[in-house]
């Protein structure tokens, strides 16, 4: 280990981009100075004296960046987002604290399908087929017939090829399944969930915030309630606005954006076609070839944020589902058990972060 001797800027000036210090020296208050104070060096030692570093101070492609990931996450914008990345996880957790709910881990090898099958990372489990999971919600489920208000909060896994921010391999994921919960109170705890965590985002990284050049006032301009339109609703907002959509089809990127760009908040969609949403969307009462299921869209093109609905509660009708689905139903038994045994009205949704 180097040592500075009388001569501290001498040494300094054998440092390398990324090399590790320690500096000694006496703090005074300087009001010209970021943060208010200064520090009057006495001796400099040289922890690590790095390599030439195979990120220079220059523009690079995102590809060069990706394959060094584990150095880029050092410089000031990406660990800017890490901070509002671990703000936004710890808002999160207090948010459902607050709100009576228990966190319930789910597990992340499944034997089942739970978003579809064309996306599942499939893996040998002893001798039998498993899955990482795409979600915990059945699960969820589970814990919400046993502790009335639950959510988990975990890594899961789509095996999807494509490289839009829109569709990621690997992604962290908090789900909330509450009981006795219709699609209504599941929209209003999503958007009170929402508010919190810009909230505190606003009030605790506000410097991370203007690093990366965020509009803080449209943050702050996102109020309760959100606006919500169906499904039927949405189509036709698409059509005045000169994109041909047709009622049934499920909504893309450009969709999505146009809807979203409609207002100056998220925005809620729901009662969705049934043919287009999962087998356990409980079907509208009032009208079955919608459920009530319903999607937050974000302005400025982020498009669907949330995803959610309330479930089906019957028996008969999850059965008939999961045989129109083809789904395999040994596989579901245990999920099928959840309404043989006690069934009661829930709903939920899932946030990826």
């Amino acid at each position: 280990m180097l040592k500075a001797n009388a001569d501290a800027f001498a040494l300094a000036e054998t440092l390398t981009q990324e090399s590790s210090l320690r500096v000694r020296g006496t703090v005074r208050a300087e009001a010209r100075a970021v943060g208010g104070y200064e520090l009057d060096v006495t001796g400099l030692e040289i922890v690590s004296l790095a390599q030439e570093y195979p990120i220079s101070l220059k523009e690079h492609g995102v590809d060069f960046l990706a394959e060094r990931r584990h150095l880029w996450i050092r410089t000031p914008k990406q660990a800017a987002i890490l901070r509002i990345r671990a703000e936004i996880e710890f808002a999160l957790r207090e948010f459902f604290y607050r709100n009576d709910f228990m966190l319930a881990d789910a597990p992340i090898i499944t034997p089942a399908a739970c978003e579809g099958t064309t996306n599942l990372f499939e893996l040998d489990y002893h001798g039998e087929k498993g899955y990482l999971s795409q979600s915990g919600q059945l699960y969820n489920e589970a814990t919400a017939a046993a502790l009335g208000r639950i959510y988990c909060f975990g890594p899961t896994f789509r095996a999807e090829k494509s490289k839009t921010r829109r569709h990621l391999l690997e992604f962290w994921m908090i789900e909330a399944e509450a009981a006795f919960f219709d699609v209504d109170d599941n929209m209003r705890l999503q958007e009170d969930m929402v508010v919190f965590v810009v909230e505190r985002v606003l009030e605790r990284c506000r410097n991370e915030l203007k690093l990366l050049e965020r509009d803080i006032a449209k943050l702050e301009a996102i109020k309760k309630p959100f606006p919500r339109i169906s499904y039927t609703e949405a189509v036709k907002l698409l059509n005045d606005a000169g994109e041909p959509f047709e009622w049934g089809d499920d909504f893309g990127a450009p969709h999505e954006t146009i809807i979203g760009n409609h207002f100056d908040s998220p925005v809620f969609v729901h009662r969705y076609p049934t043919a287009i949403k999962a087998f356990y969307m409980k079907p509208d009462p009032m009208d079955d070839k919608v459920v009530l299921g319903a999607d937050l869209l974000a302005p400025e093109g982020y498009g669907e944020i949330i995803g959610g609905g309330q479930r089906i509660d019957d028996l008969d009708l999850l059965e008939r589902r999961i045989a129109e689905h083809n789904l395999p139903r040994e596989a579901f038994e245990w999920y099928l058990d959840l309404r043989r045994y006690g069934s009661v009205p829930h709903s939920g949704f899932g946030l990826g972060i």
